[in-house]
């Protein structure tokens, strides 16, 4: 069955259909300095497929290995964008809202297992939307048609496993049934005054499916993020800002935008060409955004982060740490090693799903194959990281647009294995 939520978990996965090429044309095989990794960077921007992008490569130990950044200057005058500058990373919030649930897990404080109503028992009557004969919505050929209306209550307890791997049944405004899709986007949950109130939204939202049933990518780790919340009595935002940033130093992950910085603007390229995007125009929500400014408190730990490139890839060299980072010990190398296991997606030829990382196979999107093994996380206005556990790296890619042209698919991908090339043949 073919729905919207196909393209967003391509995305995010960075698991790219397109011939892996430069924007000019050009094979990989014809880059042969770092020098042309930072003008095959340069051509995304150049060409108008993005409105900035800025690569970082760091080794375990935090020292750069390679940083490039392009900023177009129609879009962006006198803007310098590079490991500082404070990014909307959306998706890649849950690889960290899943960390801070497997801490709990160790501490005995969650389990697996546990039902999710144990923490919100306002989640005791949800109900699933299915067609008028009964049957799950996703098993119809027919998105636009399949809605009646009905739902039915939810016949299996909602585990802390179900949110952890998207089997819980909540969603996206974007899965293409428009019962669903319109009903979450006028509840306009972004826009819920704190988690109680959002807890609310959900609860009188039909799920998509059966908890347990199969893979469906939405706002479940919105959800574990609230059970987290629940089961620590602490807010999301006051626990990263204590674990992360003081504990382990990461201090540009949060929910709130420091007083002394501004966001950059949202883009889109729906129209053919890069624009500011239009009020209402991203749609995962159904056109309401997650809002940053310190006085609005509630913290969406699916798609709610902001932080730079610098701080997103202390994150990753903690889980390529085996889960220390600066001293300090947040997971088991057991529980890194179960974060990036087969759990989800496992007839995909370009790898598997662990924990909300993607973990490759090397195949590419044109057939040919790059590097294998290697954790990937994504978020929906294009930012990209990855671990590259075999020669100890991390790497994040970072712009913000939506709806970027055909040329830009499966940029990720060209770049990173541009850089193996170029920056370390070697180790090709």
């Amino acid at each position: 069955m073919m729905i919207r939520f196909t393209y967003l978990l391509l995305s995010l996965f960075a698991i790219a259909c397109a011939p892996q090429s430069t924007p000019s044309g050009a094979p990989l095989t014809e880059l042969n300095s770092p020098d042309q990794l930072d003008t095959l960077i340069n051509g995304y921007v150049d060409s108008g497929d993005v409105p900035f992008l800025y690569a970082r490569v760091e080794d375990r130990g935090g020292h750069v290995v390679y940083e490039h950044g392009a900023v177009n200057d129609r879009l962006l005058p006198s803007t310098v964008v590079d490991g500082d500058t404070w990014i909307r990373i959306w998706s890649m919030s849950k690889a960290i809202t899943i960390s801070l649930a497997l801490d709990l897990i160790e501490q005995d404080k969650l389990s697996f297992d546990a039902p999710v109503a144990n923490f919100i028992p306002e989640f005791a009557s949800l109900r699933v939307a299915v067609t008028a004969n009964g049957d799950s919505l996703l098993d119809s050929d027919d998105p636009a048609n399949a809605c009646s209306g009905q739902t039915v209550p939810v016949a299996e307890t909602m585990t802390i496993r179900h949110l952890i791997n998207h089997t819980a049944g909540f969603y996206y405004a974007v899965t293409g049934f428009p019962c669903i899709d319109s009903a979450l986007a006028e509840r306009a949950v972004t826009r819920a005054t704190d988690s109680d109130a959002l807890i609310a939204d959900l609860a009188a939202l039909p799920l998509i499916q059966q908890p347990g049933t199969q893979y469906f990518y939405g706002m479940n780790t919105t959800v574990l993020g609230l059970v987290i919340e629940r089961a620590t009595n602490r807010d999301l935002h006051d626990l990263v800002a204590e674990i992360f940033g003081e504990q382990f130093g990461i201090r540009d992950l949060s929910y709130h935008l420091p007083p002394d910085e501004t966001m950059l603007p949202r883009f889109s390229g729906a129209d053919g060409y890069l624009r500011e995007a239009h009020p209402g125009e991203l749609d995962i929500f159904g056109g309401d955004v997650p809002r940053y400014a310190p006085s609005h408190s509630l913290a969406l730990g699916g798609e709610g982060m902001i932080g730079t490139a610098d701080a997103y890839a202390d994150f990753l060299r903690l889980l390529l740490n085996d889960g220390a980072l600066n001293g300090h010990q947040l997971l088991e190398k057991a529980t890194i090693a179960d974060m990036v296991a087969p759990h989800t997606q496992l007839d995909s030829d370009y790898g598997h799903n662990g924990y909300n990382i993607w973990v490759t196979s090397g195949k590419l999107g044109d057939g040919s194959y790059g590097r294998a093994g290697l954790w990937v996380v994504g978020g929906y206005e294009g930012t990209y990281g990855w671990v590259d556990p075999e020669l100890g790296l991390v790497g994040v890619f970072v712009t913000q647009v939506q709806h970027a042209s055909a040329r830009a698919n499966g940029r990720h991908d060209v770049i990173r294995e541009a850089f193996y090339d170029q920056v370390l043949p070697e180790r090709r």
